[in-house]
């Protein structure tokens, strides 16, 4: 009878701990403050996979919180430029954001630009590999300490590969001497298209139309999707597209670190599970937008050369020592084994 009092007490206890936990947790969840997010990007088309994508973000957080944590969404409108994104973020009037990782080179973290060596990547399975292995966690730790947590990186984001178009086709580097060519800032950039051979010359997203309309500048780089949504395959300057693939991107679903650690556990699984679902949502917007988007601009009159058709080791031997270079320069030899390692 000792014993069988004993084992009920004990039953008795667990149960009380298992219901005392369970009303901490659900009072827990009960005292939090309801949370009402901005989630911005810069891109402007309802049909760009950053905008699908941050609408899977809002509806799955709204879902999964039984609509503790609200979203608003703006496409475009919040900021036209990423920097200003990146402002909003800081200054708190936006809490989750999509920006390319190259703006973080100008506040003290050049590392960033491991992102924006041409050739990094060989296909969008090497990227993902990659990006969602010991590389990707590697890098958003490094930038969490860099930024002294201003930054956290919540997830990647993709927007596609990116290739040459212009006035006219080119298969080698050398066909590319003396043409201007709209490119990103990044200085790793900068230096692989010099190299080729080009004049690189910054022209703002919004006005590269006109810029490749009226010929003032001879060709671009970018994704299949992004061109064609802005209809810049029918300009005179834009009509060749040349399939170099020499920059798998990486885009950041950035948060500021400080602001998500101030957040309950919970509001915080919330936030990341929505994130993650996001992430497979863009991310198959993304891959299966690069087979539309090419059979659009071919189906408007735009002339592709295929990769399989150009030079792309001659692209590669430019590419390489530049990332050697910088690995080098950064201590991040080790972080360019870890892509290597991905393949």
């Amino acid at each position: 009878m000792k014993k069988l009092l004993t084992l009920g007490l004990a039953m008795l206890s667990v149960f009380s701990v298992a219901y005392a936990n369970g009303t901490d947790e659900k009072a827990s969840k009960d005292s939090a403050k309801p949370l009402h997010l901005i989630v911005a990007q810069n891109q402007t088309s309802a049909e760009n996979p950053y905008s699908i994508g941050i609408k899977a973000f809002k509806d799955k957080v709204e879902e999964v919180s039984d609509g503790q944590i609200t979203a608003t969404c703006y496409n475009g409108t919040l900021g036209e430029s990423e920097s200003e994104l990146i402002e909003k973020l800081q200054m708190g009037a936006a809490q989750v954001v999509v920006s390319m990782p190259g703006f973080m080179a100008s506040i003290g973290v050049p590392e960033i630009d491991i992102f924006s060596l041409l050739y990094l990547f060989d296909s969008f399975d090497h990227w993902e590999n990659a990006i969602d292995g010991e590389f990707g966690t590697s890098m958003a730790s490094l930038i969490t300490d860099k930024t002294n947590n201003e930054f956290k990186i919540i997830d990647y984001w993709s927007s596609s590969v990116r290739d040459y178009y212009g006035k006219k086709p080119i298969t080698n580097p050398s066909d590319i001497q003396g043409m201007t060519l709209r490119t990103q800032s990044a200085t790793v950039m900068q230096e692989f298209w010099k190299d080729c051979g080009a004049i690189p010359t910054s022209i703002a997203w919004g006005e590269l139309y006109q810029a490749l309309q009226q010929g003032v500048v001879d060709s671009a780089e970018n994704d299949y999707t992004s061109l064609m949504l802005k209809d810049q395959h029918k300009t005179k300057n834009g009509h060749y597209i040349c399939e170099t693939n020499h920059n798998y991107t990486t885009t950041l679903l950035l948060v500021d670190g400080h602001y998500f650690d101030s957040l309950t556990s919970q509001q915080q699984a919330w936030i990341q599970e929505a994130a993650d679902y996001a992430t497979e949502v863009e991310r198959e917007t993304v891959f299966s937008m690069y087979k539309t988007s090419k059979a659009k601009v071919i189906a408007d009159g735009a002339e592709v050369i295929n990769a399989e058709d150009m030079d792309l080791d001659a692209f590669k031997a430019i590419a390489y020592p530049i990332q050697k270079e910088f690995a080098e320069k950064y201590d991040m030899v080790n972080y360019l084994q870890m892509v290597e390692d991905a393949k």
